[in-house]
């Protein structure tokens, strides 16, 4: 018997009302239920306190991550109308965070270039909240309203102080008068928000966790793009010292709200890349939760955009002072506007693009670009980076032809031309553009495509920059000098690296006959065990290689101590000796350039005498390897040999026995413990003044043979804090070193030199 068909008509249709559908299908809302989407629905708050800031109406911002597990956003902005929307019958604070697409930001009469239109707004962190409450300061009157899971209605704490989720909930019925109501009484040109609200355990996983790292970086970040904005962030979760009192606390709420300023503390704020802003992660703030007396409180305020942001991102020693690009243009736009009876039409608008761009180059080979729109960030770039990169590009190529000869540069050589990458080569930028509604490519959001906009930021960065890089603005021709010779030295670098990379590729027997002839390679065909010896001079190489298996073991002898490239240019690398065989030897090519996977052996050893000097030859070798080969590092390909300084031999009954020590006081403690066991060993010991003083057997049984030697992994868990400790110990500037050792001489232990 066939099966009977199902029905399926109109009763079989779900209708989801109001916010039942963002809880419903949360993920297309806000992209995941894990700890990204619980950090898209806190940036969905403050963005849209930003959004005042941007449009002038906020001068501070207050994020409290309360103990409970709740976030406070609070503003000094203008407040969330509070008057009853025509159309609906519901004030201005239900329509926001009930309705979906509802809000002043579709408009355009409130707002101009906003950064929360491009998200999906305060109603759907208030749908994917257990509990949302809502304050507005306005007309002199504190307003107050309350959620659960998107629904209006009225909680009863039994604790104001401690309002929680789980306290009794009365849910306001349809068609009944809106909950909100006044709860108290502020000055009447006291204006702002404050939004509280508890993710609801419901709709987020049990993997979604909340990163403090990524917020702090966030707000940061905001600062810097919104100069004047003061933002803090409070954390009670984390106690600071001091003795703060709760009237302290009192003093930021009433910051926020218009009534005053937070107090000097007297604090100072920290040193580094916020020197200057007003930073400080410990000033006098307290809360009033049990068991706790004070907050850990972060504040940022940064009064030089863009600029100061340039400054904040750079790390190593700078080339040039950092460059200023500002300007706006006007462009025509067909868009959707709403007309008088609530109707769509298209209609041609003329938008206005302002532009604001910081660059600075450093001594490295790395690219930092941050873009940005309307204080949204695009990972992707976009029109706006294309724009600029075009318009760096072509006028870095027209001034080096210009100067070909002053920088060296063949015209006559089609391959000595400079591409973009030369350009981008240690280039710290950050460009942003402000824009109403702009258009996006892609459901990420990441990407700029409003092609409008590429050629305006051209046209600034064409002039202005260009004005910059000739040299012909007063101030800009030792800079500018500076930045040409650095772009021609990476252009000579990709070219020799290229040529390098392609006569160094191991294939056969042939091609390694074209290796520096002091480079005693292993046989091929081992590449995934090859180990390479950097050895420190001729003496130890006899020894080094009666001692290796040359089956996978190559030895490279340098003499002396090579260059440091910290302070010197591309040029200057690639002209020295060693460490262009260096380079070469490894295979993998240099810089922008390098590629890991084409690199000849699966370990760089550096073999280096256990004395000061060669602690000194190895800081040079990983400053090498850092600046033109840091994936070696980052990879765990860079290995220290750790030979011994000392070589016991015992006697008696355990005659034929040796003890190898690595310092002076490891040999102070196997001596004395050799006495108290009553062991004879030759008082006549031998101390090593170099790798070149041990035999065969010893270097091998010591440091060259896998299965009996010791070595030490190179690691860089932080590539900000590495790149910061090689430009203070190998950068041209001696005060700072100075005072570094200075500060850290009382702490110095010679077993951490290689930690």
């Amino acid at each position: 018997m066939a099966a009977t068909k199902e029905e399926y008509g109109a009763k079989d249709l779900a209708v989801l009302e109001g916010l039942d559908a963002v809880r419903k299908r949360p993920g297309m809302y806000i992209g995941t239920t894990d700890s990204q989407g619980l950090m898209h629905c806190l940036w969905e708050i403050i963005d849209n306190s930003v959004d005042e800031a941007l449009a002038g109406f906020c001068t501070r911002i207050v994020v409290t991550l309360h103990t409970d597990g709740s976030i406070t956003v609070a503003d000094n902005g203008r407040g969330i109308p509070v008057d009853k929307e025509p159309k609906t019958g519901l004030t201005g604070v239900e329509v926001v965070l009930t309705k979906l697409h509802a809000g002043a930001k579709f408009g355009n009469a409130s707002y101009n270039a906003v950064g929360g239109l491009h998200g999906v707004g305060s109603s759907v962190v208030n749908a994917l909240s257990s509990r949302l409450d809502v304050e507005v300061d306005r007309n002199g009157k504190t307003y107050r309203m309350e959620f659960h899971q998107g629904h209006p209605g009225v909680y009863s704490d039994p604790d104001p102080a401690r309002p929680s989720p789980a306290s009794p909930f009365k849910k306001t019925r349809k068609r009944s008068p809106t909950e909100l109501r006044e709860v108290g009484k502020v000055p009447k040109n006291t204006t702002g928000t404050r939004i509280r609200y508890w993710a609801d355990p419901e709709i987020f996983n049990s993997t979604a966790r909340f990163s403090y790292e990524q917020l702090i970086d966030r707000v940061r970040q905001t600062s810097f793009l919104v100069p004047g904005l003061s933002i803090t962030v409070v954390d009670e979760s984390i106690p600071a010292t001091g003795d703060e009192s709760i009237d302290d606390f009192r003093e930021v709420d009433a910051a926020v709200a218009g009534q005053g300023d937070v107090s000097d503390s007297g604090d100072t704020p920290e040193d580094g890349p916020d020197a200057g802003a007003t930073a400080s992660t410990e000033p006098a703030v307290t809360h009033h939760m049990e068991g706790r007396s004070h907050a850990r409180v972060e504040e940022f305020l940064h009064t030089g955009g863009v600029v100061d942001y340039v400054d904040f991102l750079s790390k190593g020693e700078p080339v040039c002072d950092i460059w200023h690009i500002s300007g706006e243009g006007t462009y025509q736009e067909e868009t959707q506007v709403v007309g008088p009876g609530g109707d769509l039409h298209a209609q041609m608008v003329e938008r206005t693009c302002g532009v604001d761009i910081a660059l600075r180059w450093t001594n490295d080979y790395e690219t930092t670009i941050r873009s940005f729109v309307n204080v949204v960030e695009t990972p992707g770039g976009g029109m706006h980076v294309d724009g600029f990169l075009n318009a760096l590009t072509r006028q870095v190529r027209r001034n080096v032809e210009a100067n070909a000869r002053k920088l060296k540069v063949n015209l006559k050589d089609s391959s000595t031309k400079v591409e973009r990458d030369d350009v981008m080569t240690g280039l710290v930028a950050v460009v942003t553009v402000r824009i109403a509604e702009p258009q996006f490519q892609g459901q990420t959001k990441d990407v700029l495509g409003t092609a409008q906009v590429k050629p305006i930021v051209t046209r600034l960065t064409d002039k202005q920059f260009g004005e910059m890089i000739a040299g012909s603005r007063r101030g800009y021709k030792e800079q500018s000098g500076r930045v040409l010779e650095k772009i021609v030295g990476e252009m000579h670098a990709r070219i020799q690296a290229r040529r390098t990379k392609e006569v160094t590729r191991r294939k056969n027997a042939l091609e390694s006959a074209s290796m520096p002839s002091k480079l005693s390679d292993c046989q091929p065909g081992n590449d995934d065990i090859a180990e390479l010896f950097i050895v420190e001079g001729d003496s130890a190489l006899g020894t080094a290689k009666a001692a290796r298996n040359s089956m996978f073991q190559a030895l490279l002898p340098i003499r002396g101590k090579i260059l440091n490239v910290q302070k010197a240019s591309v040029s200057q690398m690639l002209a020295n000796k060693e460490c262009a065989s260096i380079i070469q030897v490894i295979g993998a090519g240099s810089g922008a350039t390098f590629d890991i996977s084409q690199s000849r052996y699966n370990k760089v050893i550096m073999m280096t005498d256990a004395d000061v000097d060669g602690a000194h030859i190895r800081i040079l070798l990983l400053t090498l390897f850092y600046r033109y080969m840091r994936p070696l590092i980052e990879h765990g390909h860079v290995y220290a040999a750790v030979p011994p300084l000392h070589r016991i031999a015992l006697t008696g009954r355990r005659k034929g026995e040796v003890i190898y020590t690595y310092s002076d006081d490891e040999l102070a403690r196997r001596t004395a413990q050799l006495d108290r066991d009553h062991i004879a060993y030759d008082d006549d010991i031998q101390r090593y003044k170099g790798l070149g003083e041990m035999d065969a057997d010893q270097l091998a049984d010591t440091t060259m043979d896998p299965r009996t030697r010791m070595l030490r992994r190179i690691r860089m868990e932080d590539a900000a804090q590495a790149s910061e400790i090689f430009s203070l110990l190998m950068g041209g500037e001696v005060p700072p070193r100075k005072q570094f050792i200075v500060d850290n001489a009382d702490d110095f232990d010679r077993a951490n030199i290689d930690a």
